[in-house]
Formats: structure tokens, C-alpha cells, sequence
């Protein structure tokens, strides 16, 4: 059963009570992000995640360790292209403990100088270790070459060259003016009784005050193109995206169906045509990345760096099957995505750390939640011809493809060859070589 709740100074409560669960996950979700930093600042939202459990003027980080250990549960946090999100799951009787805490950490973070010093060093491997996984870097070179000029573009944990360069006062001015009421959801899914849970987070948030306002941030601008970087890799990597709608878009399910007959399983078109009857690759999938402005279809996988050209082709002869209709999904594989689709919900709803992450996400993209039953009825009201109404939209998005490859020098394996792949059906495009550095 979900309930709401809007405290007097903005924050949003949310639950999900799940009668005879002893275990509850609990967490606020801030609507902050990389979109929030100006471009000198870079991954000082990935940095403030990082320091968010290293001290408060009442606990020192030692004490926060020791508290979350005696818990018995699992505390954490994590930050995305569209919001940071502190959660823990543990025993429902020791909810008021994780909402003192977090009210705590929300409120009263020093950030203390040696941390900050410690964790810049920490993102600076972490950043590093990125660029020696292709099949990272390869995602994140995608997002900066379809929106170079925006926010969304840059990599989550900023780039060494501003990382290296934030202070504690950064910090320090960063969540002073975002992590602010109006962009904090806190929420609960298991064994939690919702006007207990809004009595404990109106003790622990209360003296949070302000308000950050709305973004003055342009929606990001798309740019096809290829770009092709050189490490020394066993296997070429590639990722192959198409524009795509928003997060919170009325076609979102047509897309999602889509995305899985194509390449969301070991049943889906490209894992049966490129992995089980050619053998060209081991991985191959395709994926819709939604966020609350914009969107792409992606696929991505591997293979032997001679084979990469025909494994791209065949990926993007599949997607453009789709769009041009020559290939048309048929009932029997719209049946088997939504089944899928299905029973991957139904099943994340037996977990109460999954029915937290549907709930926020839920909160912030759509402004309310989606409860099971109505999704489900949504993804079976997609039929054949709904997805067939989306020819149009997908047809143009095959115009604009975006492709990024990391590999190893190739014979006959350069930028140009790439762009000869996709451009029968494109626009004109940015074809480059680029150096690995993220």
C-alpha cells in the first residue's frame, strides 16, 4: 500500500507498507546530481557522496561505522545522471536509528578536510580504474559524444583534471545550495507504518530549511557521430545508441518492449542472430537509458576485434529491421516481452530494497507511485499496432545514430569504416579518433 506525505518544509515522505516483512529498506532520494555542477566543479556531486558517512558535528565517521555495523544491515549510497540516493535495509525495528542517522548526516556533515583530501585521492583511481574498462568507458564516451555541450554528458564521477581541484568549501557550497528540502524524498518499503514513519522523519528533518529552486539548465541537445579510441584490449567494445523518449514519456513501454525483443534477453533477436548462430560475440545487449530529459536506445557488447565491423552491422541491421518495418515484431515476441517484463516486476516487488528504488524513482520522475497492478495493465495494453505507431518516431531516431568503439589497432578498422556502417541510413555526422583519457 503506498501513502504520501509533504512535511512543512517540503520534504516528501513515501511508503510502502508490506504486512508480515521484518525487514524495511528506508532512504532519501535528493533530486541532485551532476546537472547541478557548474562545468569547474565536475564531480563534486560524486564527491559529496563519498563524504557523506565521514563525520557530523555529533558523530565522528568511526561512530558512524560502528552504528551501521551494530545495525546488521547494509548502509550506503550512490549518485546517478539525474539524483544521489542514501538508503539502508534493516530490521524494521531499528528504522528510527537510520532515520536519526540520516537526518543527522543530512544536517549536520562536516566534511572533514583530511576526507576530503582522502576521498579526491579514492575518485582519482576510481577514475583511472574507468579507463582501463573498456566496457565503462565506452558508455561514458557515448553520453559526452551525444551531449557534449550539457551536464548529462559528463562522466558521473567528474574528470581527474576538476576532481583533483575541489575543496571542502566546494563541498561546502555545493549541498548548501542543493541538497535543500524541496529536492529530498524520503521514503520506506517493508515493514513500516506510515504515520509512525512521518512522526520519526519530521523529528530527524525538520530543521532542514530553504528551498534550491528550479534547475536553469537547457534540455541537452543530441549529436550523432562516431568516435573510435585505440587501448590495447583483447576484444573491441562498441556502444551504438539512437535517440530515445524521456524517462516520464506516455510511450515509455512501447519503447521498453522494444528494447527487450531486440536485446533484452537470451531470447531477443541479437542475442540469438550475433551470440547462438554466428558465435561473434560472447555479450550482447541492448538497453533503454532514460533520464528526466532525454533518452537513448543502446546497444553494446564485445567481440574479436576483426569481427567488430560485421557484429555492428548486423546490431544496426536489426535495429533498422525494426524501424523500417521489414522485419515487424510479431505477436508471439511481443507476448514473450511482456511476460518478461512482468515477471521481472513481480519479482522485484518480493524485495524490499528493489521496492524502494521503484518507489523514489517513481516519486521523482512521475510525481506520484505506480502501483502494480496499473503498470502491469499499461504494458499489456501495448499491441502490435501501438508498437507500429512508433515507426515514425523510431525511423527518425535511426537518422542520428551515435557509435562508440573501443579496440586495438585493427586491420581495416577505423573511424571512417564505422561511419561507412551506418551512414546508408543517416544524417551527416562527427566521424573521429580520440585518445582513451575519460
Amino acid at each position: 500500500m503506498y501513502r504520501t506525505a509533504t512535511l512543512e518544509n517540503g520534504v516528501r515522505v513515501v511508503t510502502h507498507t508490506v504486512p508480515g516483512l521484518r525487514s524495511c529498506t528506508i532512504g532519501a532520494l535528493l533530486d541532485v546530481g551532476p546537472r547541478d555542477e557548474p562545468a569547474e566543479l565536475a564531480g563534486i556531486a560524486h564527491l559529496t557522496e563519498h563524504l557523506m558517512f565521514e563525520g557530523t558535528s555529533n558523530r565522528d565517521g568511526l561512530s558512524i561505522a560502528r552504528l551501521i555495523d551494530t545495525l546488521g544491515g547494509q548502509v550506503g549510497g550512490f549518485i546517478t545522471r539525474d539524483y544521489t540516493c542514501y538508503a539502508a535495509t534493516v530490521l524494521d525495528e531499528y528504522a528510527p536509528y537510520v532515520l536519526d542517522l540520516f537526518g543527522d548526516l543530512l544536517l549536520n556533515s562536516t566534511f572533514p578536510e583530511e576526507c576530503v583530501a582522502a576521498q579526491r585521492g579514492a575518485i582519482g583511481r576510481e577514475l583511472a580504474t574507468f579507463a582501463d574498462q573498456p566496457d565503462r568507458l565506452v558508455n561514458d564516451r557515448l553520453k559526452s559524444l551525444v551531449w557534449p555541450d550539457h551536464p548529462l554528458g559528463r562522466p558521473v564521477a567528474g574528470r581527474a583534471e576538476t576532481v583533483s581541484r575541489l575543496t571542502r568549501e566546494d563541498v561546502i557550497y555545493f549541498t548548501h545550495r542543493t541538497y535543500m528540502p524541496d529536492r529530498i524524498i524520503v521514503a520506506a518499503t517493508g515493514g513500516v507504518e506510515h504515520d509512525d514513519f512521518v512522526a520519526q522523519v519530521r523529528d530527524g528533518f525538520w530543521r532542514l530549511i530553504g528551498e534550491a529552486g528550479p534547475r536553469q539548465i537547457p534540455r541537452p541537445r543530441y549529436n550523432s557521430g562516431v568516435e573510435l579510441i585505440r587501448q590495447p584490449v583483447q576484444q573491441a567494445y562498441f556502444a551504438l545508441a539512437i535517440p530515445a523518449p524521456v524517462y516520464a514519456s506516455p510511450d515509455r513501454y512501447g519503447w521498453h518492449l522494444l528494447t527487450t525483443i531486440l536485446g533484452g534477453g537470451i531470447s531477443s533477436r541479437l542475442f540469438r542472430e550475433v551470440r547462438e548462430t554466428r558465435g561473434l560475440a560472447f555479450h550482447i545487449a541492448a538497453e533503454y537509458q532514460a533520464y528526466s530529459d532525454a533518452g537513448l536506445l543502446v546497444i553494446e557488447g564485445a567481440t574479436a576485434p576483426e569481427d567488430l565491423t560485421e557484429v555492428v552491422s548486423l546490431a544496426w541491421s536489426a535495429l533498422c529491421e525494426l524501424a523500417n518495418g521489414t522485419n515487424p515484431v510479431t505477436a508471439e515476441e511481443l507476448w514473450r516481452a511482456k511476460m518478461q517484463l512482468r515477471g521481472q516486476h513481480l519479482l522485484g516487488g518480493q524485495d524490499a530494497s528493489t521496492l524502494f528504488s521503484r518507489l523514489v524513482t517513481q516519486e521523482l520522475y512521475f510525481g506520484h507511485a505506480i502501483a502494480t497492478d496499473v503498470l502491469q495493465r499499461e504494458i499489456e495494453a501495448v499491441d502490435v499496432a501501438a508498437l507500429g505507431a512508433l515507426a515514425e518516431p523510431l525511423m527518425d531516431a535511426v537518422r542520428s545514430p551515435a557509435l562508440v568503439v573501443v579496440a586495438p589497432e585493427t586491420p581495416n578498422l577505423t573511424a571512417d569504416r564505422l561511419h561507412e556502417l551506418l551512414a546508408p541510413t543517416s544524417r551527416p555526422f562527427l566521424v573521429k579518433l580520440a585518445d582513451p583519457t575519460p
